[in-house]
């Protein structure tokens, strides 16, 4: 009898055992994302990260109860080819005309949103989705690759209700269209959402910050541009549309947690590439590729870490599908791999030794080049180095230094630099590459004046053709290592490593067949027309 009773007890127990995973399945969520991506916003300029001339609380918040990741790198240095790389989970070099800025999308390069939709997520974006690109009709892609927008609610430009830090702040009112956007799933949906800011892009209204409180002693100047009122007064309009960015989150955080959704919702904060200013957006250097990224997930993400392995834009789109217990199938081959081992790990620091280097990359970033033609880079990060290989170092890397004069047919040109008699700057007739921006103006009009030809120098000089710095001692970038004796084999390691990626990867550039392939896509932005170089004859 006492063996009967025995086998008994053991039977109930394997019974209760093996129903308890369906149970918990039955009555288990799906967690919900918000994925927060600023436009050109570099790593250090969060308050989470030091910086004490910008306010970020919401990033801040999602940092310190989340995962801050001190090396997370954009696909690109330009918005449209790293928006490519995340939500595809594909170098931008691999995804044809949908890795490339201002170009059309083609319909199968599938992004991981339409698969997290067909698995039952409600999904959408408001703000700047996966662009700039061409979308259409076939063989282009009808709907953006973030989903279905949210951008019908706006501010009234003059209205007592708008509250916009400044007057070149978009008119998209992110926070209350993403209230729509949750107003429309059904009870119990789990839904993906893009916030997708326009800020900090360019352009800024003029001393917005003066409005904000700021001084100009707040600000830490980039050792690769001038110190003084004009870079730091850009700078604080800069940070201003940082905190605009920073204020939306902070609602829709306390939007989710308000109505019950914030313990099972996985927050994502980063940004697209590096701030708009000289020698950062549309370079490989760190500041141009670099970026902010934080992650928070009360219900299943151990807290108040920071987490130094370096990660991709590439990483996300696997990572998401992971989480959402979705498919790859109807996806292209993905390159990047998940990192849900660096979210749910406990630890700090260095979790995962195999994760030894990232890779980025850029191609043609606005038109600012004889016959429209890019400046290609690959970029690596390996340990502290930061690895460039400039593929075609006789092109001009911020952009041609003159450019043709509009609807003339006798090749006129506008002023070298695009400084007119008087000695005023002229942002679109020269270095187009560098957006428009009082910075910029300020160190082309000194381009000859010691101190100053050095900021210029480093702004729109030719490169050589490979570059190495260490970035965790020299972060802006400015001590080449690349033809030092001492870093000889160093070059030659991250050379053949990088050689191999792009090999496996299949990057025209090396693999072929054809390497210029990327100077060929159409560009449906405008178009600027410049004089024929020496080596280009």
């Amino acid at each position: 009898m006492k063996n009967q009773w025995l086998g008994l007890f053991l039977l109930c127990v394997i019974t209760l055992a093996n129903c308890q995973p369906a149970a918990e399945t039955a009555t288990r969520k799906r967690p919900n994302i918000l994925f927060a991506i600023s436009d050109d916003q570099s790593f250090p300029h969060t308050g989470f990260a030091g910086c004490n001339w910008v306010e970020t609380p919401a990033f801040d918040l999602v940092a310190s109860k989340g995962v801050f990741f001190k090396n997370c790198y954009a696909g690109s240095p330009g918005c449209a080819p790293s928006r490519s790389a995340l939500v595809t989970g594909r170098y931008h070099w691999q995804n044809e005309q949908a890795g490339q800025h201002a170009a059309g999308w083609l319909k199968q390069y599938v992004p991981f949103v339409d698969l997290i939709q067909a698995n039952g997520y409600h999904t959408g974006y408001t703000g700047k989705g996966v662009g700039p690109f061409k979308y259409g009709e076939d063989p282009l892609r009808s709907e953006n690759a973030a989903g279905k927008a949210y951008n019908e609610i706006k501010y009234q430009a003059g209205s007592e209700s708008d509250e916009r830090f400044a007057s070149d702040i978009r008119d998209v009112n992110y926070f209350e269209n993403f209230k729509s956007f949750l107003e429309e799933r059904t009870e119990d949906q789990p839904f993906f959402f893009w916030y997708g800011a326009s800020e900090p892009h360019r352009s800024y209204e003029k001393d917005s910050w003066k409005r904000r409180g700021k001084t100009l002693d707040q600000v830490q100047v980039p050792a690769f541009l001038p110190d003084n009122e004009v870079i730091r007064g850009d700078l604080l309009d800069y940070a201003v549309e940082i905190e605009w960015f920073d204020l939306h989150l902070m609602r829709m955080i306390k939007h989710l947690e308000s109505a019950g959704e914030l313990e099972n919702t996985i927050i994502i904060v980063t940004a697209d590439n590096g701030m708009p200013f000289p020698r950062a957006k549309a370079n490989g250097y760190d500041y141009g590729v670099h970026v902010p990224m934080a992650v928070c997930y009360p219900n299943g993400f151990p807290g108040s870490r920071v987490v130094d392995d370096p990660v991709s834009f590439v990483d996300l789109a696997p990572t998401i599908l992971e989480l959402t217990e979705t498919s790859r199938e109807g996806m292209l081959p993905i390159s990047g791999k998940s990192i849900v081992n660096l979210l749910q790990s406990d630890k700090e620091g260095v979790i995962d030794q195999s994760k030894g280097y990232v890779l980025a990359g850029r191609e043609r970033h606005s038109s600012s080049r004889y016959q429209n033609l890019g400046y290609p880079q690959r970029i690596m990060r390996r340990g502290p180095y930061l690895y460039i290989w400039n593929m075609k170092p006789d092109r001009w890397p911020a952009g041609a230094p003159q450019r043709l004069i509009p609807d003339r047919n006798d090749g006129a040109t506008f002023p070298l630099y695009g400084i007119d008699s008087t000695g005023i700057h002229h942002s679109e007739w020269a270095f187009t590459d560098i957006d428009a921006a009082p910075t910029k103006s300020w160190i082309v009009e000194h381009w000859d004046q010691d101190p100053y030809v050095q900021y210029f120098e480093w702004a729109v000089a030719r490169r050589p053709e490979y570059e190495l710095f260490n970035v965790e001692t020299d972060p802006e970038c400015l001590q080449n290592l690349a033809y030092d004796r001492e870093y000889r084999g160093i070059v030659e390691q991250l050379e053949a490593i990088m050689i191999h990626e792009l090999t496996l990867s299949k990057d025209p550039r090396v693999a072929g067949p054809d390497e210029g392939l990327f100077d060929t896509y159409p560009r449906y932005s405008p178009m600027r027309e410049f004089p024929q170089p020496d080596w280009a004859e």
